[in-house]
């Protein structure tokens, strides 16, 4: 089945968002399949939002490995605690970065990133893996991304 999403590039981020959110929703209602899941909300967030990268990764063996992804090639596998991905990880938390290059121990899997936003994505209280976007601009991301892209998360039901 063909899916087709409506891209508003006309109006602000919270209106991008807004009507992301719901296409987001009905594109992976009744999948149970989480990589096709991941793999649709990268290319949806891509497609809207033509950020630097944007994908997932999961928490396998103590590590996380690289998920669907849109975007250049990119770090497979991350220890828990380092970087800004290993980070959020750790904390369970959202981690904005305006300026990569200033985050103590970034992991540079380009040097083409300049500011980051990662989210956890969680079944339950267990961090199952993270989301994360990548901007070749500084200071990118802020508590809207943040708002918007953590609801996008929530959808996601490992």
């Amino acid at each position: 089945m063909a899916e087709d999403l409506i891209i508003i590039k006309d109006k602000g981020k919270q209106e991008q968002y807004e009507s992301l959110l719901p296409q987001i929703e009905a594109l992976i209602h009744g999948e149970r399949d989480l990589i096709a899941n991941l793999a649709n909300i990268a290319a949806a967030l891509k497609e809207q939002f033509n950020w630097f990268w944007v994908g997932f990764y999961l928490v396998k063996d103590q590590e996380l490995v690289l998920g669907p992804f849109q975007g250049p090639v990119a770090c497979t596998r991350i220890k828990k605690g380092k970087g800004v991905c290993g980070t959020s990880w750790a904390r369970a938390e959202v981690l904005i970065v305006p300026d990569v290059d200033a985050f103590e121990g970034h992991i540079a899997c380009s040097s083409a990133s300049k500011s980051e936003i990662v989210l956890p994505v969680l079944k339950g209280d267990e961090v199952i893996g993270v989301l994360d976007v990548d901007s070749e601009y500084l200071s990118h991301f802020d508590d809207v991304d943040a708002l918007y892209l953590n609801k996008i998360v929530k959808l996601i039901h490992g």
